[in-house]
């Protein structure tokens, strides 16, 4: 970035001024004229000439903050990092919540070898840059330096607060799913070495297997893991989703017995009376089903997936007001639920509200093809996809 390009900028950072370039009345007479002259400068964009006349107020007012930030700004921009920063730090010691002009002060330092500062000044800034340009830079600044580091947490962390202000950046998105997996590697490592023959390393690595499609490893684990600790919270709930989700009928049969192992360890475990009503429905138990998923609603209100089971029992009982509630709130917790729209417009159309049944089958047919291409996407990684996305509103 060329000086006078660099000038475009500059209004983001000179616009935050602790006063409005106004002299205290104790300033020597000259110190007016330079400030008037370094604001023409600027207007002109000629940041080159704005340079000496902010060092001729500061020769005769080393205390004036607007020259000290201004200078600071110009010298940055002008690639001058070293002499900037003592500019930068005055102004930010002298009133520390410049925000942004701390995270200049960083940047800056960061061009200084070995600055002891920077990554304190950056840290400091960083939190309150929220919706601001710079926030990018400096994020993706300290995330480079944690991960050369090797601290995977603060880096995870930085990556969040980012995606707080550009939730659907795919670089964000990339950066936070490789420090996650690298994050969930280490840890698995540190559970191996803390504890190698523990139910907590074989609960994990029946997770892992299973995750990879190993189903016959994973329950050899999770079988190991419950003889050590049969009441570990969790692990009867997920052995109980592995062996309801396998083609091996026994197993399925096998995954009722686990569910009422999990409730004896948690009861109150929603997940877990959830799934009991999947099962119980599938039997054709719906009085069964509906304890289940009554159960589940009352455990977690703000579960989309509960809601939606109940809701759909409700539907084959006539229960269509109730259903309906539930399915809206459902869709307040997740938009885009296509499945819970599916119901929905199932409910208009035996209310006769046709309308409404279209727009909600519109609904549904959007986010359905969105969760088809997804669900394409992790099928070439061979990842499982949940059971509420296997559902797609037309199971049961």
């Amino acid at each position: 970035m060329s000086f006078r390009s660099a000038s475009l900028a500059l209004p983001l950072f000179l616009s935050m001024h602790v006063a409005s370039c106004q002299t205290p009345d104790s300033a020597p007479p000259i110190v007016p004229q330079h400030m008037l002259r370094a604001q023409e400068d600027m207007r002109r964009q000629r940041p080159d000439l704005a340079i000496p006349e902010y060092q001729a107020v500061l020769a005769t007012d080393p205390s004036n903050l607007d020259a000290q930030a201004n200078l600071g700004v110009l010298l940055y921009f002008a690639k001058q990092y070293p002499q900037a920063i003592p500019h930068l730090r005055a102004a930010v010691d002298a009133q520390p919540d410049l925000w942004k002009l701390r995270a200049l002060l960083g940047l800056a330092e960061t061009h200084v070898p070995d600055n002891p500062t920077a990554q304190s000044d950056l840290e400091a800034a960083l939190p309150h840059l929220k919706g601001e340009k710079v926030q990018a830079e400096v994020g993706h600044l300290l995330i480079d330096r944690y991960t050369a580091q090797g601290d995977l947490d603060h880096a995870a962390a930085t990556v969040a607060l980012l995606l707080q202000s550009d939730p659907a950046n795919p670089t964000l998105l990339l950066l936070d799913y490789r420090l996650l997996s690298d994050l969930a590697g280490r840890a698995l490592l540190d559970l191996a070495l803390a504890a190698p023959h523990s139910a907590e390393i074989h609960a994990a690595m029946a997770r892992e297997l299973s995750r990879q499609g190993n189903e016959a490893a994973a329950i050899t684990n999770y079988r190991a893991a419950l003889a050590i600790q049969p009441l570990l919270p969790g692990l009867a709930f997920e052995f109980a989703s592995v062996l309801h989700s396998s083609t091996n009928q026994k197993l399925r049969d096998e995954a009722e017995t686990q569910l009422h192992a999990a409730i004896a360890a948690n009861p109150r475990d929603e997940k877990v009376f959830l799934m009991l009503g999947e099962i119980a429905a599938a039997r054709g138990d719906n009085a069964a089903a509906l304890e289940a998923d009554s159960r589940a609603v009352a455990l977690q209100p703000d579960d989309p997936d509960a809601c939606i089971e109940l809701a759909k029992l409700l539907t084959s009982t006539g229960q269509l007001d109730r259903a309906r509630t539930l399915l809206t709130h459902a869709i307040q917790l997740d938009p885009t639920n296509a499945t819970a729209y599916y119901r929905l417009s199932t409910i208009d159309r035996q209310q006769k509200h046709p309308e409404a049944a279209k727009k909600d089958l519109a609904e549904y047919q959007k986010f359905k093809e969105i969760k088809d291409k997804l669900r394409d996407v992790f099928q070439n990684m061979r990842v499982p996809l949940d059971r509420s996305e296997q559902d797609n509103g037309m199971s049961r």
